[in-house]
């Protein structure tokens, strides 16, 4: 995942004869310092002359005649703040970027349909895509090479390979990044809307969910496990809809295994980001503000559809989690808490040593944690223990070790947790969901759901033409809301209408549905911004599934959920179009196989 070819760098890139640098043209210098952004703030020192993603930046590009170097990450990446440390505040790095490039720090929070879009061009190049993303990228727009992270003397070869390449083979480098771009979007065709259509998704979708299977583990893959939220949620569906023994017990276990083992904080609740072993048992202990929103609602309809009621205190330490460390006072959610502490290990906010356990636990729950989180194995990480259910309780036990996290919290709440204080529109819009839900299982949520409700209306929203903006941070409104944040947020306020009955949630739903229909389709498809400055970017008849819900499919169900004609009408033409990619692949789409479960036949 961190590695990168060296020998395809001469082979794929061809630079431009772009024209000599203009005489007397302003130094770089870095742009980033006090940025609203936390993640871009923390670039603000570097001393690589950071720029912001934005129009200006690619013309001066152009008019320098030189590649981008655009390195796209989050404030809770471990690897990102890894390169950073080595290579970004390494002056004899930063002078070769500053000199031969145009050097871009992206949060891809703030960019997503940019990041989306350098992810599937590294995995189709190199095999591989995460962050920290490092893209280089032609001054027409056209990404060329992608590296993601490198030790730091490798990474210093590699950036002088390649501005003597871009300097040698200018037009080389330009011809291959457009031959790399993907082909001409060919204009998509219906298929009517039958129920044999839906069934035949289904069924492919699920073949493709037993390939990926782990049936010993729970989960999907065999090397890393991360919570798949999209495809969990469209299995819980079709659970709900047709019962079926083998699928009701590997949900089971998935969802066993995730609430029991390593990927859950078992001290201050809430989940980590991923686990890098199939087991779920070692955590990469960032956790995020869309992780833990959407598994909140997954393990409240869990309960249901699995009848487990024991899911439900689950789904409650999550939103306990959210209300605890990530709540604004003015009423939205932090983006995520970091995988290192203010000095930089790893994980060390969760770690405990035995002999701190033993000196502050009560004997009989010392003895109990011992047993059960395996205090007598190796230890995984170099700082202490993790707290997890690595051996299951006996129900002697259980209320010892809610006693152990009753004592142990308060005392980690006082070691450093930095966060990523940025207030997104879309991942507040998840969080709306979830508290919204949870109102129906407990009143105490009702009032979370309004304050995160008038938030996004008063605060993220402009007044003069209702359009959302994409996050608030450090007292400043940063614009242009994507295609993500408007179908999040139309779900959240429909999900704050159905459960409290409020008539402007639905109205405001309405109107925020209509301006993403406006803003972000047409006859060709989607796209995931407004004003994409990528070259290769193009409208896609529909937007897969990753780590959060395809945001065009979630529009189409929230469309379907108002009462418009013409958005209803909008939602299933959309929904008629034929997707090959959905053909070689249905595992990655399985909200729009909910879609067509959801809509009436033609």
């Amino acid at each position: 995942m961190f590695g990168f070819k060296y020998d395809t760098v001469l082979a794929v890139l061809m630079p431009f004869l772009l024209l000599p640098a203009q005489a007397g043209a302003a130094p770089l210098v870095n742009q980033l310092a006090d940025h609203p952004s936390p993640y871009l703030a923390l670039h603000g020192h570097d001393p690589v002359a950071w720029q912001e993603w934005n129009a200006a930046t690619i013309a001066r590009a152009r008019q320098e005649n030189k590649l981008l170097f655009v390195s796209v990450g989050y404030f809770a990446c471990h690897w990102c703040h890894v390169m950073q440390r080595e290579s970004y505040k390494n002056p004899q790095i930063a002078a070769l970027l500053n000199r031969d490039f145009i050097p871009v720090k992206v949060d891809r929070e703030l960019n997503t349909g940019l990041d989306n879009a350098l992810q599937t061009f590294s995995a189709r190049l190199q095999g591989a895509a995460g962050w920290p993303l490092n893209a280089f990228v032609t001054p027409e727009g056209y990404p060329a090479f992608t590296v993601l992270y490198a030790p730091p003397d490798a990474f210093r070869t590699l950036l002088t390979q390649l501005s003597a390449r871009w300097e040698s083979d200018r037009a080389g480098i330009r011809r291959l990044a457009s031959l790399a771009a993907p082909p001409p979007a060919q204009r998509p065709t219906d298929a009517p809307l039958t129920a044999a259509r839906s069934e035949q998704a289904w069924e492919r979708f699920m073949t493709g969910v037993w390939q990926e299977a782990d049936g010993l583990h729970g989960g999907f893959g065999q090397v890393s496990k991360f919570p798949m939220a999209p495809q969990l949620s469209a299995l819980l569906d079709r659970q709900a809809q047709q019962p079926d023994a083998r699928l009701g017990e590997f949900l089971r276990l998935t969802f066993d295994q995730m609430a029991a083992r390593g990927m859950r904080d078992h001290i201050g609740g809430g989940f980590f980001r991923y686990t890098v072993d199939p087991d779920w048992d070692t955590p990469h202990f960032e956790k995020m503000l869309y992780d833990n929103a959407q598994l909140a609602v997954l393990y409240l309809r869990a309960a249901t559809v699995l009848e487990q009621p024991r899911y439900r205190e689950i789904a409650r330490s999550t939103l306990g989690f959210m209300q605890d460390e990530l709540r604004d006072a003015r009423g939205g959610f932090y983006s995520s808490t970091s995988a290192v502490d203010a000095v930089g290990h790893e994980g060390a906010t969760y770690l405990w040593t035995p002999d701190e356990l033993k000196r502050r636990l009560p004997p009989a729950v010392y003895v109990a944690a011992h047993r059960v989180w395996h205090l007598d194995a190796p230890r995984s990480f170099d700082a202490g223990y993790l707290p997890a259910e690595y051996v299951p309780p006996t129900a002697d036990e259980r209320p010892l070790l809610v006693e152990a996290a009753r004592i142990l919290y308060p005392v980690r709440r006082m070691r450093s947790l930095p966060k990523d204080d940025k207030l997104n529109a879309g991942l507040n819009g998840l969080a709306l969901s979830a508290f919204s839900q949870a109102s129906r299982l407990d009143p105490a949520y009702r009032q979370e759901a309004d304050r995160l409700q008038h938030f996004l209306l008063t605060r993220l929203t402009r007044t003069r033409d209702g359009r959302l903006m994409k996050a608030m941070a450090h007292g400043k409104i940063l614009p242009d809301a994507e295609l993500e944040d408007y179908a999040y947020v139309v779900q959240g306020l429909l999900d704050h209408a159905d459960a409290t009955g409020n008539a402007q949630s639905r109205e405001r739903a309405r109107r925020l549905a209509q301006t993403a229909w406006r803003l972000f389709w047409h006859e060709e498809g989607w796209k995931r911004e407004t004003k994409p400055l990528l070259a290769t970017l193009q409208a896609e008849p529909v937007l897969d599934d990753g780590a959060l819900y395809s945001p065009s499919d979630v529009l189409i169900l929230a469309s379907l959920r108002v009462q418009d004609p013409v958005l209803n009408q909008q939602a299933r033409r959309a929904a008629r179009w034929r997707l090959p990619a959905m053909e070689q692949d249905p595992y990655a789409y399985p909200t729009r196989t909910r879609v067509l479960a959801n809509l009436q036949p033609d």
